[in-house]
C-alpha cells in the first residue's frame, strides 16, 4: 500500500485567497480551496473540486484575515494568541504559539509558505519563525499597504512585479502576484514530492487594491454584477456603479485564481499524488465590497452570516468519499486538530485548543455538538461589550450591536436554521434563551479578553542573531493611527531591545524640512538629531547604544508644532 501524503491545505476567499500544502509519507496530502453560488464569476476548476469533495454546509471564520488566519494556523481563537487586529501592531502573533507548521515539522514535514502571512512581519512573529521552512510572503495585511514598504510607492501596479520577501530577504518577482505565489507553491511541490512536506499557499487576491491583468478582467468588463437574480428569492444588495466596478474585478481576480488551482490540481495529477493529497478550499472571511453573497446578512468585519459563513470543502480521495454534505457547526479553529489527526502529528496538550476533530463526521459517525459554541467578534483594536459580537449555540445565535449596559431585549436572537438569512429577529419571543447565551457570551468574552497574550501584547524583539537588520513598518506599529500613511500622528513600536550598538535608518514618506529634531525614545532615556539636510526622507543615527529593555520604541521628527512619525525604521546590530 503506499503511503500516504498531506500536500497542502488551502484557504481561499472571495476577500483572499489562502492555500496549504502538505506532504508526508505516511499522511494525506491537504490543500484548501472554495466556491459560491455566483451566476456570473467563472469557476469550472472550483466548481469541479467542490462536487469532488466533503462540504461543510455551516462552517465559520472570523469577520477579518489576521484573526482567521490565526485561529486556522492554532486551532484556538485569536484572542489568546495575541491576534486582536488587522493592524496597530494587534497583528503581532505571540511566538509561544504553536501552529500547524510547526507540529508538522515534528512528524517530519518539510513546509513552505506562499503569499499572505499577516501575523507579524520582524522577528520572532515571521512565519520562518513560526514552523516554516521556506517562506514567500509580502508585509502587512495587503500588497500595497502602508505596512507593505517594498510594495506601496507602486500604487495601482503594486500586485505586479513586486518586491517580496524570499526567506527573510527582499527580492524582486517579474509578473502577477497571484501567478507568481502559485508558481512558487508548484515548484515547492515538486521539489519535496518525494518527502512529507507542508505548503501553505495564500493567495492575497482578491483584496483590495483590486488590481488584475487585463486578460482575465475584459471578461467581466461588460456584465452587470447586479443582474440574473430576479428569480432567486434570497435578499440581494442594491448596488451603486461603483460597487459593480469592483465586483466585475474582484470576480476577474478569482477568475485568475481558479485557473492557477487548476494548475496545481493538474501538477498533483501528474506527479500521483492526488489520490492521497488532502486539499481543503476555504475563505477567510466575506465580501468587503456590496455584490452577492448568497443572500445573506452582512459582509466582511460584520459578526453576520454574511462575515462569517464560508465555503469549506475537503478532498481527500484515499479516505473520505466526496460529493457529501456535512451539516454540523465548524470552524477555521477545527483545521488544527483535524489535520493533526489525518496527519498522524501531535496536538499540544500545555494549551487550551478551542477547535474539535472533524474528522469524525467526515467518516460518517453520529457527531452530538448542539451543545457547541462558537464565538465571533470585531471591533478595532479590543472587543467591545456589546459592539459586533456574537455566540452561536447550535442553531441559535444571539449577536450584539448595542451598549456595555444594554437590556437583553436590545440584542438580536437568530435561529439559523428556520432563518438563513438573519432576518427575523426572536428576542422578544423568547428571552429565557437570550439572556442564557447572553450569560456564556459574556463568560467567554471575559476569559478571552484575559488571554495572555492579549494582555501582554507580543514584542518585536531587536538585535537578535535570527534577524539583522530589523525593520519595523506601519502595520505592527501601535499608536493610533500608526498602521495609515499620515504624518502627523503619534505613533510607536512595543520591542524587546537586546543590548549593543545599532545604526538605524529613518525613512518618511515625504522629503522633510531642514533644522528640525529627530527625537528616539526608549525607556526613560531619548536620544536627537538635528537635520540639517533640507528635502531628505531619511536620516540616519549611527553608532547607537543600547542596553537590554523591554519598551516603547517611540520616534518622531519634530519641527515647529509638527510630530511627523517614520514610515518605517531599520536597525542594523553592528
Amino acid at each position: 500500500m503506499n503511503k500516504l501524503k498531506l500536500l497542502g491545505v488551502a484557504a481561499f476567499s472571495f476577500f483572499s485567497v489562502n492555500l496549504i500544502f502538505a506532504q508526508t509519507l505516511k499522511q494525506p496530502n491537504v490543500l484548501d480551496l472554495g466556491i459560491n453560488g455566483n451566476i456570473h464569476v467563472k469557476t469550472p476548476v472550483l466548481d469541479r473540486f467542490a462536487k469532488e469533495s466533503v462540504r461543510f454546509t455551516n462552517f465559520y471564520v472570523s469577520p477579518v484575515c489576521a484573526p482567521t488566519r490565526s485561529s486556522l494556523l492554532t486551532g484556538r481563537y485569536s484572542l489568546r494568541t495575541g491576534i486582536r487586529d488587522t493592524y496597530e501592531g494587534g497583528a503581532i502573533m505571540a511566538s509561544s504559539e504553536i501552529t500547524l507548521a510547526e507540529i508538522l515539522k515534528q512528524a517530519n514535514y518539510t513546509t513552505g509558505i506562499f503569499g499572505k502571512w499577516h501575523l507579524g512581519d520582524s522577528y520572532p512573529s515571521r512565519p520562518q519563525d513560526q514552523g516554516f521552512d521556506e517562506t514567500l510572503i509580502h508585509l502587512a495585511g495587503g500588497m500595497g499597504q502602508p505596512g507593505d514598504f517594498t510594495n506601496y510607492f507602486k500604487k495601482d501596479s503594486s500586485y505586479f512585479n513586486p518586491v517580496l520577501w524570499h526567506n527573510g530577504t527582499r527580492e524582486f518577482y517579474p509578473g502577477y502576484c497571484s501567478d507568481i505565489f502559485a508558481a512558487r507553491a508548484i515548484k515547492f511541490i515538486e521539489k519535496n514530492r518525494g518527502n512529507p512536506f507542508f505548503c501553505y499557499l495564500t493567495f492575497n487576491a482578491p483584496h483590495a487594491p483590486l488590481q488584475v491583468p487585463d486578460k482575465y478582467y475584459l471578461k467581466y468588463k461588460n456584465i452587470d454584477p447586479s443582474a440574473g437574480y430576479s428569480g432567486d428569492r434570497r435578499p440581494f444588495s442594491t448596488m451603486t456603479e461603483k460597487e459593480k466596478e469592483m465586483a466585475r474585478r474582484v470576480y476577474a481576480m478569482v477568475d485568475n485564481i481558479d485557473e492557477n488551482i487548476g494548475l496545481i490540481l493538474q501538477k498533483l495529477d501528474d506527479l500521483k499524488l492526488a489520490e492521497n493529497t488532502i486539499v481543503i478550499f476555504m475563505t477567510d472571511n466575506g465580501p468587503q465590497q456590496t455584490r452577492y453573497n448568497a443572500g445573506m446578512h452582512g459582509l466582511k468585519a460584520t459578526v453576520y452570516r454574511g462575515g462569517i459563513r464560508v465555503p469549506f470543502y475537503l478532498r481527500f480521495p484515499s479516505r473520505f468519499t466526496g460529493d457529501k454534505n456535512v451539516e454540523l457547526n465548524a470552524a477555521h479553529i477545527d483545521l488544527l486538530p483535524t489535520l493533526a489527526h489525518l496527519c498522524n502529528a501531535k496536538v499540544p496538550k500545555d494549551r487550551k485548543i478551542d477547535g474539535k476533530d472533524l474528522v469524525p463526521a467526515m467518516d460518517g459517525q453520529q457527531v452530538d455538538w448542539k451543545n457547541r459554541s462558537l464565538f465571533f467578534y470585531w471591533t478595532r483594536r479590543y472587543p467591545e461589550l456589546y459592539n459586533n459580537i456574537a455566540l452561536q449555540i447550535g442553531s441559535d445565535k444571539l449577536v450584539g450591536n448595542t451598549d456595555y449596559n444594554a437590556n437583553t431585549d436590545q440584542f438580536e436572537l437568530f435561529d439559523v436554521n428556520k432563518d438563513p438569512y438573519e432576518l427575523d429577529n426572536r428576542v422578544n419571543k423568547d428571552p429565557v434563551l437570550a439572556q442564557r447565551i447572553r450569560d456564556e457570551l459574556e463568560k467567554q468574552t471575559m476569559e478571552l479578553v484575559n488571554s495572555e497574550n492579549l494582555l501582554h501584547q507580543p514584542r518585536i524583539v531587536i538585535g537578535s542573531k535570527f534577524e539583522n537588520p530589523t525593520y519595523l513598518n506601519r502595520n505592527d506599529a501601535t499608536g493610533r493611527p500608526a498602521s495609515n500613511s499620515q504624518e502627523d500622528q503619534y505613533g510607536f513600536w512595543k520591542v524587546s531591545l537586546r543590548e549593543g550598538t545599532y545604526n538605524i535608518r529613518f525613512k518618511f514618506l515625504h522629503p522633510l524640512k531642514g533644522n528640525g529634531k529627530l527625537y528616539l525614545e526608549t525607556g526613560t532615556f531619548i536620544q536627537q538629531k538635528v537635520n540639517q539636510l533640507p528635502d531628505t526622507d531619511v536620516i540616519e543615527m549611527k553608532n547607537v547604544k543600547f542596553s537590554s529593555m523591554d519598551c516603547d520604541f517611540i520616534p518622531y521628527y519634530s519641527i515647529g508644532s509638527q510630530r511627523i512619525f517614520p514610515f518605517w525604521v531599520e536597525l542594523s546590530k553592528n
